[in-house]
């Protein structure tokens, strides 16, 4: 019976030591402070993604409403412009990247292949490349048995082909960045003419009639110029782009003219 007394006593004083309303040491925390700073925790960080997950759905919501404020009708054309000139854009950076090359290892690799293997191994290198400088050193490699004269002829009219392919549907990007704010500005006039009907039906200068049409007729005009914006800068970028790679072809074209009158001479 002793036995089971302080059996029972030890697992009592286990119980109170241990147990949720513990004291602690002066200096410590205990379980239940630990589990409460836990939870507050986790509280604070569902609250922060609930309200970007707010703020997100309230952007989204607030884009819809404008579109929805500023007429189907034009909007539905501003975004088209939006969506065709961002199409033409991806197509020209993706073509642009992959049509840029290192003309240096371009015109290392064609000068030791006329050193070894002559013409034949330089256009084979030429045909192995990707880039419009590689097609225009194998149409240039193509008739340097015809000479210097006819080889540069060759590069210039062959370089002229590639300028043209490089600035491929820039004009269908310019005309989307310039009718995009045409037809913000188509709507704005709308809009416009809409509030002086109002005005006229009413037969008085009410102010929320006013307010109404005109701030129909300045989201068009927001709108369009946004788009604008957006397509400008993707233009300059690969305007910027086309001047880059053009300035290569030149200096490449310079430096093959120059090879070929190298290994004739030989």
């Amino acid at each position: 019976m002793k036995r089971l007394f302080a059996l029972i006593a030890f697992i009592a004083i286990l119980t109170v030591g241990f147990g949720p309303k513990a004291i602690a040491a002066p200096g410590d925390t205990t379980v239940v402070e630990k589990v409460a700073e836990v939870k507050e925790v986790k509280e604070a960080v569902t609250s922060n993604d609930s309200a970007e997950e707010a703020k997100e759905e309230s952007l989204h919501q607030t884009i819809k409403e404008k579109f929805i404020e500023g007429g189907a009708f034009f909007m539905s054309f501003v975004l088209i412009c939006l969506i065709l000139g961002l199409a033409l854009i991806i197509e020209r950076v993706l073509y642009l990247n992959l049509a840029d090359t290192n003309t240096d290892k371009l015109l290392v690799k064609v000068e030791d292949a006329l050193e070894t293997g002559g013409i034949e191994a330089a256009k084979e290198v030429c045909r192995s490349s990707r880039g419009p400088v590689a097609s225009i050193f194998y149409q240039g490699l193509d008739r340097a048995d015809h000479g210097a004269d006819v080889v540069e002829k060759t590069v210039i009219s062959y370089g002229s082909v590639q300028m043209g392919m490089l600035e491929r549907g820039l004009t269908w990007i310019s005309l989307f960045i310039s009718l995009a704010p045409m037809l913000g500005f188509m709507g704005t006039v709308i809009g416009m003419i809409g509030a002086f009907d109002s005005i006229q039906a009413a037969g008085d200068i009410n102010p929320s009639l006013v307010a109404g049409g005109i701030k129909v007729a300045l989201i068009t005009t927001v709108s369009g110029l946004i788009v604008a914006m957006i397509l400008q800068v993707f233009y300059n970028y690969i305007v910027a782009k086309v001047d880059n790679i053009v300035n290569n072809m030149e200096d490449a074209s310079i430096s093959l003219i120059d090879l070929v009158l190298k290994h004739s001479k030989k």
